[in-house]
């Protein structure tokens, strides 16, 4: 056809500059179809909300009691990196929103092959975290047992399976929905934190005992101090707060179908950083200074235990509601995102077709019913092994963490080389100190996964299941790779609903 430039599995990548004018092409055609329905306002909170989760209203008790105090000196670190891939994903976005996010960018600026491998890990963590959400609704309801005593008698898999069905009706209704929830769910995390930081610093400057013990300084000294089991067990919980700012790199996908992107998320980005600080620097230590970390302890949130512990009939069954909360929102967010990876992948031929099709109202709703039947595993577990569900899959969560960040930040160190080239033009809005600060980040990256390594034994065997993952994603590249071809050779469509040729603006990759 004239006008229009089919590549093929052995093109180099190629810029955005370099599309064919008027030819339809895979980045083109996974725009299509979404609803530009999010509000700034609904923006705002989804950047906020992603940054507060069940990695600190739930898992932070476990990392206290290992960590102690020093856990605060951990998410200040791991929160300083977050910052910086999502400023790396700011200038990704501004380049050019997508709801296809880094997988989409992965596929510009290195290839099919590097989407493929993404965007498969990125699916990895949404699967296994949405396994995390359901095991941590189905904990905490565990908590309400003691008021209502019907509650003991249901199963734990039983509440699992009601919130997964629940959230995935909610998000299959349209993108509105979805903004609207994540909206309040992330005002409801940011009200409780507020009022905990409210309640607790009144305990410490008045000086209030909480369970017997005086608030302040002294109470870190008496118990052993920043590092009362060493500095060691600081370092070893890294890859568990990483996973805590897991859902950070949701506004990028978010930004596919926001009002207004290159002006909203710039803004919502940049109040990430104050976010961190406040409510996960100045939450764990306010902690520290209110109870001993022996306190603290895994499977129970710690501000559960602080407001359990003041004598305040109610509060810690209301915080415990708020972590339900934040279960949900974050359940909620991964079937979103997911979604819309999965329709990006399918239009190049990555994913199943199923993956592509979307409902009138705008909602990918085949990449969510995957996620959704995959996440029924969660349900499994909490019937087979509950006591250990959370734990066995928050390492292997942060696996695909680890793969999505580092690609976020290749991507951008690649735009940065094409602008240098003269190939394309930087966006205003940047990753400052590049690329000292990307390869910084790449260095952090890759120390997460050797720490992980040293977390015996579910981190040992976390990292040892990368000898399954690599074959598999391998096997399935190989398995999609005649299609994937085909779709770039412009001799088929990705989702057959039009005759005409696609044309990619990206190298499958050697086969």
């Amino acid at each position: 056809m004239p006008g229009r430039t089919t590549r093929t599995a052995d093109d180099p990548p190629t810029s955005t500059a370099d599309r064919p004018a008027g030819g339809d092409t895979t980045i083109d055609l996974e725009q299509s179809g979404y609803h530009k329905s999010l509000k700034p306002r609904q923006i705002r909170m989804i950047a906020i909300g992603g940054a507060i989760g069940t990695g600190l209203f739930l898992g932070a008790g476990g990392r206290l009691e290992s960590a102690g105090p020093s856990l605060a000196l951990t998410y200040a670190v791991c929160g300083f990196f977050a910052f910086l891939i999502l400023r790396a994903l700011g200038e990704l976005v501004l380049h050019r929103p997508s709801s296809g996010s880094f997988v989409s960018y992965a596929r510009e600026f290195y290839g099919e092959k590097a989407a493929f491998v993404t965007g498969w890990m990125y699916w990895l963590v949404w699967a296994t975290t949405a396994v995390v959400d359901v095991t941590a609704v189905a904990l905490y309801m565990n908590f309400f047992a003691r008021y209502w005593a019907p509650i003991a008698s249901v199963p734990q898999w039983a509440f699992a399976l009601g919130a997964l069905v629940l959230v995935l009706c909610l998000n299959l209704v349209s993108v509105k929905v979805f903004g609207e929830l994540e909206f309040w769910f992330a005002l409801v995390k940011v009200a409780a934190l507020v009022l905990f930081l409210g309640v607790g610093l009144w305990f410490l400057f008045f000086g209030t005992p909480v369970a017997g013990h005086d608030p302040g300084v002294g109470l870190l000294s008496a118990n052993g101090g920043i590092f009362p089991n060493g500095a060691l067990p600081a370092v070893v919980v890294v890859q568990g707060v990483v996973f805590a700012y897991a859902s950070i790199e949701l506004i990028g996908t978010a930004a596919g179908e926001a009002e207004n992107a290159r002006v909203v998320i710039p803004k919502a980005i940049n109040t990430v950083i104050v976010r961190i600080i406040v409510f996960y620097v100045g939450s764990v230590v306010l902690l520290s200074l209110l109870l001993p970390y022996t306190a603290y302890k895994a499977g129970e949130s710690p501000f559960v235990t602080f407001f359990g512990s003041i004598g305040v009939d109610g509060v810690d069954t209301a915080m415990n509601l708020v972590v339900l909360t934040a279960a949900l929102s974050s359940l909620n967010a991964g079937l979103y995102s997911t979604g819309r990876i999965l329709r990006s992948m399918a239009f190049s031929g990555s994913a199943p077709q199923f993956a592509a099709r979307m409902s009138r109202g705008g909602v990918p709703y085949g990449g969510i019913v995957i996620t959704a039947a995959v996440a029924l595993v969660g349900v499994l577990l909490n019937a087979l092994v509950p006591a250990q569900a959370f734990e066995i899959v928050l390492n292997v969560a942060a696996l695909g963490i680890v793969a999505a960040w580092g690609m976020i930040v290749l991507c951008q160190m690649r735009l940065v080389a094409w602008a240098r080239a003269g190939r394309l033009e930087r966006p205003s809005f940047r990753l400052f100190g590049s690329p000292v600060t990307g390869w910084l980040t790449l260095g952090f990256l890759a120390a997460v996964i050797v720490l992980m390594a040293f977390d015996r034994p579910v981190g040992t065997w976390t990292v040892a299941s990368l000898a399954v993952i690599i074959p598999l994603l391998a096997g399935g590249w190989f398995v999609a790779r005649d299609r994937i071809r085909r779709i770039a050779a412009g001799e088929t469509h990705p989702e057959h609903a039009s005759r005409q040729p696609v044309a990619t603006t990206a190298a499958v990759g050697d086969a």
